[in-house]
């Protein structure tokens, strides 16, 4: 089933009284929309809060947050504390995931291609056009490509997993990073556009002959076939909480901490790293004008550090480790009302 059918202004709801606590509102990434939802429906009568959640895509969460119409934003691409702190804002990440490369190739089962960052930069410039294109050949000997035209779906939304992916392309192609670069929203080179995460999946799983570019959950619920990758070591690696940790081993989260958490995890070393991993964030004022909501939403994300570890797990997210748990919810004391 499509994730897209749970997105159409799904309320994550805890059924509870209004007079117990603040309801809580949230908008932005949709990467990490099925942990989210996850979490809240675990969290039904806990901490007497209703919980709504829009996945919307990252630039819309960082302009909601922005415009105060929500608790929280939350995006894939973090904002550099100067932005943050120009804004009044702070932010923290949740959980650690990974994009992954998604195809509709007659006769390619999932983790059979294989591809690389160069062709895949290729591929998404339009200079690869041909599934059984010689480049493409050569990372995958003896699998049987088809003779089809390669439709390339990317997002058309503003976009934190665009951010990650583009990111990634643009460290591996100096061609990709001159012509079109890193960010939430790019001029794509080829290709249709669909929006949000849930738009990418489906697109991709309705149209022969294409790839796309999706949070692993959404790949792994919509039975997509997702594509292996050579890493920066050199090594075929698969799309595994496992690959997702190895590259987030390099995270230094107590220097993190110090720079409002802006980490970047792609393209990391390690012969197990998956290179397309990223953290995604929750963005929300220092000084809200709702305190009472503003300390429901914080109450939230500690209740999911503190119980929600294998709920992620089940979606191949990883969780946080517990240093950076530890460091997360130390930043909380500059945010007004929080309590901690």
């Amino acid at each position: 089933m499509i994730f897209r059918s749970l997105v159409a202004a799904v309320a994550l709801s805890a059924l509870a009284s209004p007079a117990l606590a603040a309801d809580i509102s949230g908008a932005g990434a949709s990467f990490p929309f099925p942990i989210y939802a996850k979490w809240a429906a675990a969290y039904k009568g806990v901490g007497g809060v209703r919980l709504n959640y829009q996945s919307i895509g990252s630039g819309g969460g960082i302009a909601q947050i922005k415009a105060k119409t929500v608790t929280f934003g939350a995006s894939d691409m973090p904002l550099k504390p100067a932005d943050l702190n120009a804004a009044g804002l702070t932010q923290f990440p949740t959980v650690i995931g990974g994009v992954v490369p998604v195809v509709n190739a007659p006769g390619i089962r999932p983790g059979q291609l294989t591809l690389d960052g160069k062709t895949l930069a290729d591929i998404y410039q339009g200079k690869l056009s041909r599934w059984d294109d010689p480049a493409i050949k050569a990372l995958n000997p003896g699998v049987k490509l088809p003779s089809q035209t390669i439709t390339v779906v990317h997002r058309s939304d503003g976009s934190g997993t665009s951010f990650i992916f583009t990111t990634y392309l643009s460290q591996i192609s100096a061609d990709w990073k001159s012509a079109v670069g890193a960010a939430t929203s790019v001029d794509w080179p080829a290709g249709i556009g669909a929006k949000g995460n849930e738009g990418v999946a489906g697109n991709v799983a309705q149209t022969a002959g294409s790839i796309g570019y999706v949070e692993y959950a959404y790949a792994k619920q919509n039975h997509l076939s997702y594509v292996k990758m050579k890493n920066k070591a050199g090594q075929t690696v698969s799309p595994t909480v496992e690959s997702f940790r190895a590259a987030a081993q390099n995270a230094n989260w107590d220097d993190a901490a110090k720079q409002n958490f802006y980490v970047m995890l792609v393209d990391q070393p390690g012969a197990a790293s998956w290179p397309i991993t990223a953290t995604t964030y929750i963005i929300m004022y220092k000084q809200p004008a709702d305190a009472a909501t503003s300390a429901s939403a914080l109450k939230f994300f500690k209740w999911a550090y503190e119980q929600g570890d294998q709920m992620a797990l089940s979606l191949d997210y990883v969780p946080l480790p517990d240093n950076a748990v530890k460091a997360i919810e130390a930043s909380w004391k500059q945010i007004q009302g929080s309590g901690m």
